[in-house]
């Protein structure tokens, strides 16, 4: 009995151990709920799938609130560090964890092998993302008033994981904003998941007022030599102010891209490595909507500084600087064969 006690408590402990991976901090949602606080493993690292909205949206864990004064620090111009891991064991949280104390230095998922963390190697990175919604009152917030504002394209792979922050980012109001992390791992390693963990955030040292611009749906529009997509089709992609990739839920989805070609926080979507300088209302004086034979958007170069302009390098592309269309692989599910992609997303 006693070894069939034990037996049971292992494999229990492996199986919490054992998992996927999640942002950790005492400012998130969900921040104490364990395996056994729902009637499913709804753990922050646990994997959204297929879900009803309530279920997916803020992982389901808006009656799990943090406590109003764990707040995430966000440096206006500056690196914020996260931690990621498959485990809050793992982290420097580890003394609320019910595994306690498994930390590995930077090891995202201590004792367990790469595909735990959904990847094949460091050249299958995906990227993850950081959002904002300047709304303290989280019940409040809509998918749509996310804004992504910093992109770490080699994530997962390090605990210690830093995001650059937008230098102008403006204040939120009475000290206090709605974030989330976002991940969607490679389709080489693992079934199709989509990751979501919100917390409570605040920009400091901000300098500017200017508000960030209406989040648009991003579009898939980079290289994409998977599917035979040589070149990036740089007019058709989302500029400035982007939402978060909302994907393959039972409900909200904003992307529909199929289980084989799933949307990444990458070039792929237009979101550059690092902080999303041009998400700001003045960042751009026009924006023509995206197609194929779109014209570029023109930049407002007073205030763009550090913004990231691939359509002027000489990239995968052939842009034409008096028409500003882009000659190259303007993709859609009928032209290509590429039937796990939605035909308007290239």
């Amino acid at each position: 009995m006693i070894f069939l006690a034990l037996f049971v408590f292992t494999i229990s402990f492996i199986q919490q151990v054992a998992s996927h991976a999640s942002f950790f901090h005492p400012s998130m949602w969900g921040f104490n709920v364990t395996a056994q606080t729902f009637p499913y493993d709804n753990r922050p690292v646990a994997p959204l799938t297929n879900y009803t909205f309530d279920e997916w949206w803020f992982h389901g864990h808006l009656d799990f609130p943090p406590h109003s004064t764990d707040v995430f620090q966000l440096p206006a111009g500056g690196r914020a560090t996260t931690e990621i891991s498959c485990d809050k064991g793992a982290t420097s949280f580890f003394a609320s964890s019910p595994g306690g104390d498994v930390r590995q230095g930077d090891n995202v998922c201590p004792n367990q092998p790469i595909a735990e963390f959904h990847t094949t190697g460091f050249d299958d990175l995906k990227g993850c993302a950081l959002a904002i919604a300047y709304n303290s009152n989280a019940s409040e917030v809509v998918p749509e008033d996310f804004t992504v504002f910093s992109v770490n394209q080699t994530c997962v792979w390090t605990r210690f994981t830093d995001f650059e922050v937008p230098e102008r980012m403006p204040e939120c109001p009475n000290g206090m904003c709605t974030c989330a992390w976002f991940w969607i791992h490679s389709a080489d390693s693992g079934g199709e998941q989509n990751y979501m963990t919100s917390f409570q955030c605040n920009v400091t040292g901000a300098t500017s007022a200017v508000p960030l611009a209406k989040a648009q749906v991003p579009r898939r529009c980079g290289a994409d030599p998977e599917f035979g997509k040589e070149l990036a089709s740089l007019s058709n992609c989302t500029y400035g102010a982007k939402q978060p990739l909302y994907w393959f839920q039972a409900e909200n989805n904003t992307m529909f891209e199929g289980a084989h070609a799933p949307p990444f926080y990458t070039d792929l979507y237009n979101f550059v490595d690092g902080a999303q300088n041009d998400i700001f209302e003045d960042s751009y004086i026009q924006i023509p909507t995206p197609s194929p034979v779109a014209g570029f958007p023109v930049l407002n170069e007073t205030v763009a500084f550090g913004v990231d302009v691939p359509f002027a390098s000489s990239g995968n592309v052939n842009a034409s600087s008096s028409t500003g269309s882009v000659s190259g692989s303007n993709s859609s599910s009928s032209d290509g064969g590429l039937t796990d992609l939605d035909a308007g997303a290239w």
